[in-house]
């Protein structure tokens, strides 16, 4: 129960003395990127008050331009993993129950991050138009495909296809991003944060241009699947 009280207390901790700065700076940041660089350091200083260790491979596969990331879900630390180490300037689409989180869902706000509720068709897709505008304007955007955290760890098929319509739409490369290690720090429904090393596996970016959503699916699923041999 160690790791789980400072992982917490440290969490929250850098949130409380943070968030005043956050909000100020990002009233003076349009685009969101400077809250989101603070954002990336509350992911590393709750990995290090976690004693997780993040390892990034395949960073050359990473695009110089805009893209849409889709990664497998199995854990929080998932979340802090890409945050954290992933060297790209993005937006989440986040469900609409983590905005009501107090000090952090305020934050998340700041920073641009985009609100998906799934329970309102309607507001979903203007959600993901939304998604739309931050990719013209210069920034990725990251999505868990599958929905929610896998309870097992496997990789669940088929996956959500709001995504991959964004993609297509949006003209940009999906970039698969497999996560490996996170569901042995803290799997779904865990109470206990365990020390170990997350690595995330950088795929190669898949074109989206003349490509039908299920092929996409289909792709994007087996550079997943890959990425937990490498």
């Amino acid at each position: 129960m160690f790791w789980t009280f400072t992982t917490a207390a440290g969490s929250y901790l850098f949130i409380m003395v943070m968030i005043v700065p956050h909000v100020l700076i990002s009233l003076f940041s349009r685009t969101g990127n400077i809250p989101h660089l603070l954002a990336r350091l509350w992911a590393r200083f709750t990995l290090r008050c976690a004693r997780v260790r993040v390892e990034l491979k395949g960073e050359g596969n990473i695009p110089c331009g805009p893209a849409v990331y889709m990664a497998n879900h199995a854990s929080h630390f998932d979340v802090f993993a890409i945050l954290g180490h992933l060297n790209v300037q993005f937006r989440w689409t986040v469900k609409k129950e983590l905005f009501t989180i107090p000090l952090l869902g305020l934050a998340m706000r700041r920073a641009g991050y985009i609100m998906i509720d799934r329970s309102n068709h309607e507001k979903a897709l203007a959600s993901l138009r939304g998604a739309a505008e931050k990719i013209c304007g210069g920034a990725s955007i990251v999505i868990f495909p599958e929905g929610t955290r896998s309870c097992d760890g496997r990789l669940q098929f088929p996956f959500k296809k709001g995504g991959f319509h964004l993609a297509v739409q949006a003209g940009v490369p999906i970039v698969p991003v497999t996560v490996v290690g996170a569901r042995e720090v803290l799997p779904k429904h865990g109470k206990r944060v365990k020390p170990g090393t997350i690595t995330l596996n950088v795929g190669l970016p898949i074109e989206t241009a003349g490509r039908s959503v299920e092929a996409l699916m289909e792709e994007v699923y087996n550079s997943i699947k890959l990425g937990y041999t490498l």
